[in-house]
């Protein structure tokens, strides 16, 4: 005779078949004995990108100490190694005193002093090693061990393809102020260096964030994804990255240090020398009057545009959209204070750092919204 039920009996109480023969259930067939590979995966990712995030930093103080060209060779296995006597040191220096940063600039520099950049531009370069190791030991790992899943190879590769050639284009840079005339390495090369580098940043940033994820729930979230914040996202991140390239440009040629004035710049809304160079395009590169004030009228309209994305995403379905272009409305008024600041004090090497490193967070933030309109997360009905 079958035992009598509580009509208030939870219909839950009874164990599912699948437990009652000893076999609890997995969860989707999507993500069945993949969650420890994705925190695995994320943690080696987030270590790559806050090696790399250094590597930004650590770049532009080199820049900002005028350290780049302090090492004349490219030798990925012997460089590794800094001067490890005086004769070597002393070796080191002579090839130095060749280029025309030392002949035409610092003509008279003691061995001291060739010492203190030289190690700022050697970090740099071995912190570049690190990053490369980091990636091959995970990678190989994950392949040996054949725990990398369908689709996951290609992006794994994509970063170390992208480290590699950021490592080339790091040379290239170096090498175009190593001849001629040249006292700092040229302008295009450097802004094409930090903007791979912001490139690589925001490959890792983006992987991290669906790494975060399960495979299931990035599926289902496809079908409310907010494609009108998706779009606002995307021309907020285009421009911040032209920005950031823009910015480069005005280190490059030490933009930042020749109209120390605001809002006008030398009096005057557009300088008058803007256009004193032949050919008429080299302005746009190599003229600091034009250069910044590109960089500066950029500037307003990517701000211009932050808080029209916030006025926007204020009617957005879900919570972390409406935050996350709150959150870059109000990183960019900092970034913007930062800005200026930096131009008023003739761009000291603190108030340009941190203005560099808050480009990384403008950036991320933007990416972070992007990614909640495309994928976004389940909320409760408050929410």
């Amino acid at each position: 005779m079958s035992k009598t039920r509580s009509i208030f009996e939870e219909v839950t109480s009874e164990k599912p078949t699948g437990q009652l023969l000893g076999n609890s259930p997995n969860g989707g067939l999507i993500d069945q004995g993949r969650e420890d590979w994705r925190r695995g995966v994320a943690t080696w990712m987030k270590i790559l990108f806050a090696m790399v995030a250094l590597m930004v930093v650590i770049g532009g103080l080199t820049r900002l100490t005028d350290s780049g060209l302090s090492i004349t060779e490219w030798n990925v296995i012997k460089g590794a190694l800094p001067p490890m006597n005086e004769a070597a040191w002393l070796v080191e220096f002579e090839k130095y005193k060749a280029i025309p940063e030392y002949q035409l600039q610092n003509k008279g520099m003691e061995l001291a002093a060739f010492k203190g950049i030289y190690w700022w531009e050697w970090g740099h370069r071995q912190l570049g090693r690190l990053v490369g190791l980091v990636w091959a030991i995970g990678f190989l790992y994950l392949l040996a061990t054949k725990t990398i899943p369908k689709g996951w190879k290609f992006r794994m590769v994509l970063v170390g393809v992208l480290g590699g050639l950021q490592g080339a284009i790091g040379w290239w840079m170096v090498s175009s102020g190593l001849t001629g005339r040249m006292v700092d390495v040229a302008s295009y090369r450097l802004a094409t260096h930090l903007g791979l580098a912001f490139i690589i940043l925001g490959t890792l940033f983006w992987f991290i964030m669906k790494l975060n994820r399960s495979e299931m729930s990035l599926f289902q979230s496809r079908r409310t994804r907010n494609d009108a914040s998706a779009r606002m996202a995307k021309v907020l991140i285009v421009l911040a990255f032209a920005q950031i390239l823009l910015g480069a440009l005005v280190a490059g040629i030490d933009a930042g240090r020749g109209y120390i004035d605001w809002p006008m710049m030398g009096g005057e809304f557009l300088p008058s020398e803007s256009f004193d160079y032949l050919p008429l395009w080299t302005n746009f590169f190599e003229n600091p009057a034009l250069v910044q004030f590109n960089h500066r009228m950029l500037g307003y309209l990517v701000m211009f545009a932050g808080v029209f994305a916030w006025y926007q995403s204020r009617s957005a379905g879900h919570s972390k959209v409406r935050i996350g272009f709150k959150a870059v409305m109000m990183m960019l008024f900092i970034q913007m204070l930062l800005g200026i600041f930096t131009v008023l004090y003739a761009a000291p090497w603190y108030f340009a750092i941190v203005h560099q490193m808050g480009a990384i967070f403008v950036l991320m933030l933007m990416l972070q919204t992007l990614f909640a309109a495309t994928y976004p997360s389940e909320q409760s009905v408050r929410g």
